[in-house]
């Protein structure tokens, strides 16, 4: 296993979560992570609560519309507020928020499908 050292240049599966981070790849990272088509990325956010619309400045530049980010805001759902819903809809990029368990789900399936997808996974303990 190696370290995950900001950036992995390809698409991958999330093969793991819980305990702070993720796996994926044969690696694993601490803390939250972005999977666009350009790769898997670290995330800041720790917190769903706090996410701003610059939080999202890398997925509005990588993911091409017509796509979908799958948001995982942690342990439970949370729901973005007007601004984050609006700054989407005006790129033209769906927005769906849920559970991080259930958008890795999702975004494994996917991506497995070929879709245009990208996830935004906050850890969860």
């Amino acid at each position: 296993m190696t370290a995950f050292d900001g950036r992995y240049p390809y698409e991958a599966a999330v093969t793991a979560y819980g305990n702070g981070g993720f796996r994926f790849a044969d690696m694993s990272h601490k803390g939250s992570i972005l999977c666009l088509p350009t790769g898997v990325h670290a995330w800041a956010p720790v917190n769903a609560e706090q996410l701003t619309v610059d939080d999202f400045a890398q997925v509005f530049s990588d993911l091409e519309p017509p796509a979908v980010l799958l948001l995982g805001t942690g342990a439970t759902q949370v729901f973005m507020g007007a601004e984050i819903t609006r700054a989407f809809q005006e790129a033209g990029i769906g927005l769906e928020a849920m559970a991080t368990g259930a958008a890795a789900r999702t975004y494994n399936i996917l991506l497995a499908e070929k879709r245009k997808i990208g996830a935004a996974l906050i850890a969860v303990a």
